[in-house]
């Protein structure tokens, strides 16, 4: 097995184990290819929402052995809850070790402030129609499987493989607003507090981009999704880059044997790279 890469920082989001359309078993690759310091989980990691008995398979159960393998081994996992695992968020500021499940996360990062959080408090749909939000859920699901079947088809045919969320998100004028809007919010607030760099989940939109607002420079980034887009994030040499996961079938070894936070005053932990 090829060296895994050593990283400052990566935050993956919205794997939404548990459900049909997780890509896990590229998912636990990826992790089998890093080796962060800090390993930041942004939100809908396990898809509580839609979690059913009847699927949870080994290649779902593998994501967590690995994660477990990360904390063993010495990497800084910070849990993060979203809207599909808020059922966690009453367990909000447990740590154990190297280990932390909470609703948000500041760090100060080689002398930026970075402000982590999931994202979907400052989604309207969420707070005020959360049964409308959870039957998208299962919407999005089925598109999700109807979507590997036809790209089946179309392996098989020998043309090129077609996103229909992609697509729906694209030609509706109200979905590509929507993401705008969010991104803009949370940039502002963001700014409002006097952070450098914020960080989200929720919308499964993979970006890196520069902000501004009442000339606070923000650096806004989203992690994106292990369901379509396959990306995460990565802080390397000072750096914040996109890691996109090439969409190949994966196939994975047989199983083997696995060995609250402050307010916005309060001061961020420090987090200097490379580490003393």
């Amino acid at each position: 097995m090829s060296e895994k890469r050593p990283l400052d920082i990566v935050v993956i989001s919205d794997v939404h184990l548990g459900i049909y359309g997780c890509h896990a078993k590229e998912l636990v690759q990826y992790l089998d290819s890093i080796d962060p310091r800090i390993l930041v989980l942004n939100g809908d990691i396990i898809d509580i929402w839609q979690f059913s008995k009847r699927y949870f398979p080994k290649s779902h159960t593998k994501v967590i052995r690995r994660i477990l393998k990360m904390i063993g081994k010495g990497t800084e996992v910070y849990y993060l809850t979203g809207n599909h695992d808020e059922a966690l968020r009453k367990y909000a500021g447990f740590g154990l070790s190297n280990f932390v499940i909470d609703n948000k996360l500041i760090l100060d990062v080689d002398g930026k402030k970075h402000w982590f959080f999931h994202g979907d408090v400052y989604d309207v749909t969420m707070k005020n129609s959360k049964w409308l939000a959870k039957l998208g859920g299962k919407g999005y699901d089925f598109l999700i499987i109807l979507n590997r079947l036809v790209n089946h088809l179309l392996e098989k045919l020998g043309r090129e493989k077609m996103s229909f969320s992609k697509k729906v998100k694209e030609s509706v004028k109200q979905a590509v607003k929507f993401i705008s809007d969010f991104e803009q919010t949370v940039a502002e607030i963001a700014a409002d507090k006097q952070f450098d760099v914020v960080c989200c989940g929720h919308i499964h939109q993979p970006e890196i981009k520069q902000m501004n607002y009442n000339g606070k420079a923000i650096t806004y980034l989203n992690s994106g999704d292990w369901v379509e887009s396959l990306t995460s994030l990565e802080y390397h040499q000072g750096e914040w880059k996109l890691y996109q996961h090439a969409h190949k079938k994966a196939h994975l070894p047989e199983e083997e044997e696995e060995t609250s936070l402050p307010e916005w005053a309060a001061v961020a932990k420090v987090v200097t790279f490379p580490a003393p």
